[in-house]
Order: C-alpha cells, then structure tokens, then sequence
C-alpha cells in the first residue's frame, strides 16, 4: 500500500516526446519543536555554559534566522501555534488567543474546549474544531492519503492540539491533575503505546522524587544580575501538592518529558522507517519556573536555556539513532513571547498606572444608558475588549456604528489607553502600519466589539483571574533554525515572517501548502 502511494506521492511526469524524470526524494521525517518563551538574546547570552551537540550544533550545522516575526499583536502560546503550522494570522486561522469570550454563553472558553469529545486520562472535551483552516499535520495527511504518522506531544493542550490539527493520529499533553499523558477521541483511536508509557513510566511515580537543582555549578550562572541575591535552588515539585503537574509543566523538566514520550513513540511505531514522510510535532517550554519574572528568579532562568540546551541535544540524539538526521527535516521555533517583568520601580520615575477594565467597562455602559436610555448596553468583557450586547441595540432600533464611535471616543479618554479599535474600524477601515498587527489579530466570530491599547508601562488588572500584566512593546527577536535534511548551513540576520516556516516545510516535503498559507517559501535554504 505504502509503495503504491510513494508512487502517487512522488510520480514520474510524463510528458508527450520526452523521457520522464523521476521527483527528488522528501525527508523520511519533519520534527517541529515550537519552545515556548524561547528568546534569541537569551539564546546568544547564555552561549558559554552550552554543550557541543545543543544550539552550537544548530548554529554550526544548521540554517539560523535571528530575527522571525509575527506579524499579529497579543501574540500567545496557542495563536502562535496556531499561524506556525497555518501559515495564517489570527484573523484568518481563528485562534486569537488561549482563550476568549463565549458570546453565547458569556463565559469565558479555552481555544481547543469541545463538549462533543471526551479525554483520554483526562475530564477535558477537546477538539481544533475552532481552527478554521487546515495546517501541516492536515495537509501531509491528505497528501499520503492517511498513511503517513503524524503525531503531536506538548507540555500543554493547547499546544498539542493546535500542532496537531484536524487529521492528525493524535495529540498528546500532560494532565495537569494526574501527570499522566492525555489525548482526545477527536482523533479517533488512543495508542497503545502511550497508554503502556502511562501504566509502566508514567510521571506520578517519579515526580516524587524529582529535584530541581542547578545542572551546572552555581558560580556559572553570571548572566543575569538582580537586586536579588541568591546563592543557590532548590525545586522539589511534590511540595506543591494540589498544583505540582502544573508548577511541572512550567519547569525545564517538561522538555525531559517530552522527550521520553518521543522517545517510545520512535520505538513503538514505524515514524520515519518508509519512504512515505512522517511528521512529529513538538513543544517545550522556556520561561521561568511558575511563571515568576526573571528578575526574582534568575539562577533559575539561566538553568532553563542551559538544560533546555542539553535536551535539544538529547532530542536531535534520540532522532539520529532511530532515523538518521540525514533523513530527518528539524526546525526550532519560538512562541514570540515572554512572561512580562514587574512595573518599573518608582524609584526610577517611569510613568506608569493601572488599568481595570471591569471599572471601564461598567463606566461605558453608564455612559450609553445616559444618551440612549437604561439598559445593559455593555454585555461582557475580558482582558482588553468589551463585548455590546447586539440584541438590546437591535431591539431599541439603534445605530450599531454610531455606538461604536462614541464608545471609542469616550473609552480614548481613560487614562492609561492609547487608542481604541471598534470592529468596524478593524473590518473596513483604511489599513496603516499601525493597525496592521491589530487587524490581523482580531476575528469576528469571537472578538470584542471593543479593543483597547493600553500604554506601555502600564499594568492591566485581570478581574477575572485575580492577576494583571504589564504592557511592554518591545521588540523581542524569536529564533528559527532548520537542520537535516538537504538544509544549507547559514546564518541570516534579515527579519523574517513565521508564516514563512510553512511554506518552507511544505516545499521541502513536497506537498501543498495549508489552504490559508500567503507567504511563499523561505529561498536559498537547501543545498
């Protein structure tokens, strides 16, 4: 069967009068690694506490872009997933974020919640139904017409789910309430090779012996410095209790996990043994440990890049011995983000503010009962967009767009915003460099009415989840590099687009881009 589809997939084109020419071969396997946090300056910082066969091997051996960008604001762990493997921006792909407003229900959902599936080792109902357009693991499945193994591992559901697409084999992401790897019956049948992991090496025996220490001595970590003094750290998970898979989850120990689970999934299945191309779709995570800024923890951040350096190492070591990285298409990429620091101090006299959106919200919707008499004009809110209620407009008979220009000039004044987007200004407006990133964030069918620009600086205060962020648009660099198969060692320092990553992956493998793909493939990469 496989044999008969290698000639489907990689057909000898005849044309009238002329001998045909075979097509050139496709890597055996693409390994994506998506590293959460992941950031260049780090990367480059942290250069002289790494091994030989992590980064400097990806820098010797490989293709390196220094500079890829998104091309979308609020960038996320699941929106950045979702435009690597999509080759779209929000706008078009449909994932905006982690999660966003329910407007039917008022609540708030998770980008991959699915009531119609039920879990594998794991309560959650999940599914990509919510990503509207197809991406690499879809378009390889159709191209080998379901022959090809495809599968995903992650720390986190959305990250798994999101890589994996709608026809992957399947999705696989640590519980956070059991340790254990889940999946979905979303991608039909659950392997027996992850349920043997589970039953014989799953992480709740180990995690109670688990340490967090340094991995080199302590007077190496000399890179970032801290009002903080710290001399040494000590992480013992199961101290956590309740939380311990998730403060694990935000832990360099992840990306062991991770790698475990690769490591059965090379050894159960035939991944990268035929002709037909497989395709393993991987996340870890880069920020520091629960989340806390660098700033407090900086012993610890250090020691992420360095095991994270080590467990690439581990990884590309674990691919070479079961497929060769001849044979084997890698890329790391990043998700564009970091966790934001603390305010400024004041000592330091930087301008800065909090910023309630509830307050605001709840202002607005005193405001438009004023001129348009009482009601609940304001119907939901969440981060920095405010949902109005359409059905009490309708009903009053009012002026949907006149509504949302005075709500714009009247948000505008608040202090700490630097501009508000309807969504008409957003769908029809006149595009400028400025409101670029923002359109291509927002989505109709499940972003606000309203959005606001908060200034930098300025800590916006989560009432929903009792935490806040603080603004900072600041340009951070997010890595790629490409190694194995056919790639030209190089180093370029231009910025890139991360959606030209699929289209690159799509040329190399052969097969037709994602169907809402528009940038064109990355050139002079392959040798």
């Amino acid at each position: 069967m496989k044999r008969s589809l290698l000639t489907s997939l990689l057909a000898v084109v005849a044309v009238t009068g002329l001998q045909a020419q075979a097509v050139p071969e496709v890597p055996k396997l693409v390994v994506g690694l998506v590293v959460d946090q992941l950031r260049m300056d780090y990367v480059e910082a942290f250069s002289a506490m790494y091994g030989e066969r992590g980064f400097k091997r990806l820098w010797k051996e490989g293709r390196v872009y220094r500079n890829a960008e998104y091309d979308f604001a609020g960038v996320d762990k699941a929106s950045s997933v979702a435009s690597i493997y999509t080759g779209a921006n929000p706008n078009v792909n449909g994932i905006v974020a982690n999660a966003w407003m329910d407007r039917s229900t008022l609540r708030v959902i998770n980008c991959v919640d699915d009531t119609g599936f039920m879990g594998h080792y794991t309560s959650e109902s999940t599914s990509s139904a919510r990503l509207k357009v197809s991406n690499l693991s879809d378009e390889l499945m159709i191209a080998t017409q379901g022959e090809a193994e495809v599968y995903s591992i992650a720390p986190t559901r959305e990250m798994a789910v999101l890589s994996a697409g709608h026809a992957s084999k399947g999705a696989f992401w640590i519980n956070d309430e059991t340790g254990k790897w889940s999946g979905t019956t979303y991608y039909d049948i659950f392997p027996k090779w992850v349920s043997s992991y589970n039953d014989r090496q799953g992480l709740d025996f180990r995690i109670g012996e688990m340490v967090w220490g340094p991995y080199l001595p302590v007077t190496s970590y000399k890179y970032l410095t801290t009002e903080t003094k710290q001399v040494t750290f000590k992480h013992k998970f199961d101290d956590e209790r309740r939380n311990k898979y998730r403060m694990f989850k935000a832990s360099p120990y992840a990306n062991e996990e991770v790698n475990r689970l690769v490591n059965a999934c090379l050894n159960a299945t035939t991944i990268g043994q035929d002709y037909i191309p497989d395709l393993l779709t991987l996340s870890y995570y880069a920020g520091n440990y629960g989340h806390q800024p660098a700033s407090k923890l900086p012993l610890e951040m250090q020691d992420v890049y360095v095991r994270l350096d080590a467990q690439i190492s581990e990884l590309l070591d674990i691919i070479d011995r079961k497929v060769g990285l001849a044979n084997t298409l890698f890329f790391i990429t990043s998700t564009g983000y970091a966790d934001a620091e603390p305010i400024d101090d004041a000592k330091y006299r930087i301008p800065t503010g909090e910023f309630h959106i509830k307050r605001c919200a709840a202002l607005l919707n005193l405001y438009l009962a004023a001129i348009y008499g009482e009601g609940q004009y304001v119907e939901a809110y969440h981060e920095q967009e405010i949902y109005l209620n359409h059905k009490l407009i309708e009903d009053k008979h009012l002026n949907l767009v006149e509504i949302l220009n005075r709500s714009s000039e009247f948000l505008v004044q608040f202090s700490g915003v630097k501009d508000v987007y309807s969504s008409q200004r957003l769908m029809l407006g006149s595009w400028t460099p400025e409101i670029g990133k923002i359109k291509n964030r927002y989505n109709k069918s499940c972003s606000g009415d309203l959005w606001m620009e908060i200034l930098p600086g300025w800590t916006v205060v989560r009432d929903h989840s009792l935490d806040s962020k603080v603004v900072r648009d600041i340009y951070a660099s997010a890595p790629l590099f490409f190694l194995g198969w056919d790639v030209k060692p190089g180093i370029d320092h231009s910025p890139i687009k991360i959606g030209n990553v699929v289209s690159t992956l799509t040329h190399f493998m052969r097969i037709r881009a994602p169907n809402a793909a528009f940038l064109p493939p990355l050139t002079d990469i392959r040798k």
